[in-house]
């Protein structure tokens, strides 16, 4: 059985990648990738695919049996035709079985960051081939690198409020994607995947103070003012407003917040703490 592993050289991927070499021969996976350079460290065979080339995703979809959609790192709006040529091209090929990485809660979001992934989902339900939604949580590192990063100013600025956060980390969810690329049982199911936990920003620089030995704290500012600062330090404007808008509009709702803890079930472990995240996040890079 050949299984195939999208965005296959990106962070989530390179996991996946190595949590399936544990599950199964090296020979029986596949990285589809953009560039075949980056592919040279990931141990299996790397095919080369565009997802906005539909001619190139049917040739490296060839053989597959089950497929994991890592969801695509362009701006969204384009993400939904891109996924589109990924999934039909799947279904040409002959693909058996899909697994796509979608946003915790999907459906309870009215803001740009989910509504490729609302598109998308509904087209794999819709295309007829067996299938796992798979809608991950926040990383820990989109909070606890940031969080290192302000001790040098002694302050972290964020819109979240008091709002609290079911982090998890890369890992826990490169396994959760493996499971369920290889499980059959668990298709055609829709996954909340998150920490076993969850915190508040005031929580997060509380622990980062406590085992950096330095002062930090959280400052709770409004949407534009967000924006502003990440622009300030270099984010392109249109970026800035979306990640600040999804912020102030959508973890201060508390949309990244699930108790269900389906993740650790689904791992067979306890999710990453917030201890440890934060121990990784100030390990020397």
């Amino acid at each position: 059985m050949l299984v195939a592993v999208t965005a296959a050289s990106g962070q989530l991927g390179h996991k996946v990648i190595n949590r399936l070499r544990q599950m199964m021969p090296s020979s029986d996976i596949v990285a589809v990738v953009r560039n075949s350079a980056r592919a040279a460290d990931l141990g299996v065979t790397a095919r080369t695919a565009d997802y906005n080339d539909p001619n190139a995703l049917r040739s490296a979809f060839n053989g597959i049996e089950r497929l994991l959609i890592i969801s695509s790192s362009s701006d969204f709006g384009m993400r939904t035709v891109e996924h589109a040529n990924v999934v039909h091209a799947a279904k040409q090929a002959g693909v058996k079985h899909l697994a796509y990485t979608s946003l915790l809660h999907a459906d309870n979001w009215n803001l740009p960051i989910a509504e490729d992934h609302k598109a998308t989902e509904d087209l794999i339900r819709s295309i007829g081939i067996p299938f796992a939604i798979l809608r991950n949580g926040w990383y820990w590192d989109n909070h606890t690198r940031a969080a290192v990063a302000a001790l040098r100013h002694g302050i972290l600025l964020d819109s979240v409020g008091d709002a609290r956060i079911s982090w998890a980390s890369r890992t826990d969810l490169a396994d959760a994607a493996a499971v369920a690329l290889l499980a059959p049982r668990l298709a055609d199911q829709t996954y909340e995947l998150a920490g076993d936990q969850s915190y508040t920003l005031t929580d997060l620089v509380d622990e980062v103070a406590r085992q950096s030995g330095k002062p930090l704290r959280y400052r709770d500012v409004s949407e534009s003012e967000l924006a502003a600062f990440f622009q300030g330090v270099g984010m392109p404007a249109g970026f800035a407003s979306m990640l600040a808008e999804t912020n102030a509009k959508g973890l201060r709702s508390g949309l990244l917040r699930d108790d269900s803890a389906t993740l650790s079930k689904l791992i067979g472990r306890p999710t990453t703490t917030l201890e440890s995240a934060v121990a990784d996040a100030l390990q020397p890079s």
